[in-house]
């Protein structure tokens, strides 16, 4: 049975999907104020392991995932380059979908932009305000997390922390991992000579970034998700923040899972433009790898934990990768598609990869077990039916994977 870490309740799960016709998966996506780096790609990249394997397993899944494009820092940016927003952060998502391709990632099945639940956001917040948890205040709208009782149940918030006197906080994000010990911004007033600006049912103004995935979700969505799932720096503020703001108007939980995939740090150090660490997938092609391989060495690493990416690293992860490429390439070499399947082989490489991935996913339990199977089986050894049941074994993980062969 997979089980999963999951973060609200901080304990392993026994996987039980919220619904049995399908598992929906709603996981946050990119913000296009800027171009994904790898570690972005890190996180988007457990997310269709996540998915692929839920799909092994035998089952039916349906993925949302919003694209940001309309906040602060995409305002900024576009009035820093002199470009329109629509200018910068369609280019952007234009090279997060060219990325998406290049790692071999599963299209989400729902895939909108902010942009374009502007008027489902209003609605939302319409209802917030008649239900009294959020409120007006100097044109803009905010929530006040202490009308909604299970706040800070996800992060595990020590909410004895909050003050007694009432503080806004006004951006749509904040930098760092810190917690925000007041209400948050739901809507941002706007005048004629703003843009982003739209006139909605609740007035002239635009979304915050607090209210954008609950307006997608509210539009698309009308069930728990099984799975919702984000990078470790959404645990702070922004799930807690989505959770209140569609629990406080949806008379059931928002998810049965929630999972969070940690960061990617270079040289031992996080990812700045400061320090002029940040790497792009095109980075790692220039330098002559190919995409299995950059895929490879952002799944390997366990999801839970820091991955730490230097150029050692990385030749490392690629070695064992191109080592394991050529053992399979011994085995079709002695693969007979007419001789009758041997199963006993392969039956144990599947029951080792089953048995790692249901242990919350581990990406390395899995590939360093299988490996030595492979290397043990003295590959020049194998009869024909054996060496097609093992290779037909591998085929069926690296629909998971998508690392082994090389594949569209």
């Amino acid at each position: 049975m997979l089980r999963l870490f999951n973060s609200l309740g901080k304990r392993l799960e026994t996987f039980q999907p919220a619904s049995e016709r399908v598992v929906n998966v709603f996981t946050c996506g990119p913000s296009v104020y800027q171009k994904s780096h790898i570690g972005n790609f890190r996180t988007f990249l457990f997310e269709d392991v996540l998915l692929r394997y839920l799909e092994y397993q035998g089952y039916l899944v349906r993925r949302g995932m919003n694209v940001t494009d309309v906040e602060d820092k995409a305002i900024e940016e576009a009035k820093r380059r002199e470009v329109s927003l629509r200018e910068l952060t369609e280019g952007n998502i234009k090279s997060f979908l060219q990325g998406m391709d290049l790692l071999k990632m599963k299209k989400p099945d729902v895939f909108p932009k902010a942009s374009e639940a502007v008027d489902g956001a209003a609605e939302i917040i319409k209802e917030l305000l008649d239900r009294k948890v959020a409120y007006w205040y100097k044109g803009n709208v905010y929530f006040d997390p202490l009308k909604f009782p299970g706040f800070g149940e996800l992060y595990g918030l020590d909410m004895s922390r909050w003050p007694k006197q009432r503080r806004r906080f006004h951006k749509d994000t904040y930098p760092g991992m810190r917690w925000n010990l007041g209400d948050f911004i739901l809507w941002h007033a706007c005048d004629e000579n703003q843009q982003p600006c739209w006139n909605t049912r609740i007035g002239k103004g635009r979304p915050s970034w607090n209210i954008q995935d609950p307006s997608i979700i509210f539009k698309y969505y009308d069930e728990p998700f099984s799975i919702y799932g984000g990078g470790i720096d959404n645990l702070v503020r922004h799930h807690e923040y989505t959770r209140a703001i569609l629990e406080s108007i949806r008379p059931y939980p928002m998810a049965k899972f929630w999972l969070h995939c940690h960061h990617l740090i270079v040289d031992g150090k996080k990812m700045s433009k400061s320090l002029g660490n940040i790497y792009y997938v095109e980075d790692l092609l220039k330098d002559g790898y190919d995409p299995s391989e950059i895929r490879f060495f952002l799944i390997y690493g366990h999801y839970r934990k820091r991955l730490n990416y230097s150029k050692e690293s990385f030749a490392s992860s690629v070695k064992k990768l191109k080592d394991f490429r050529k053992r399979i390439r011994g085995v079709e070499s002695l693969a007979d598609p007419s001789a009758q399947i041997e199963e006993e082989l392969a039956k144990e490489v599947r029951e080792r990869f089953a048995s790692s991935m249901d242990n919350d996913l581990d990406v390395r339990g899995a590939f360093d077990r299988i490996s030595k199977i492979v290397a043990g089986a003295r590959v020049e050894d194998l009869r024909p039916g054996a060496a097609s049941g093992l290779l037909k074994a591998l085929k069926e993980i690296d629909a998971v994977f998508r690392v082994f062969f090389q594949v569209p």
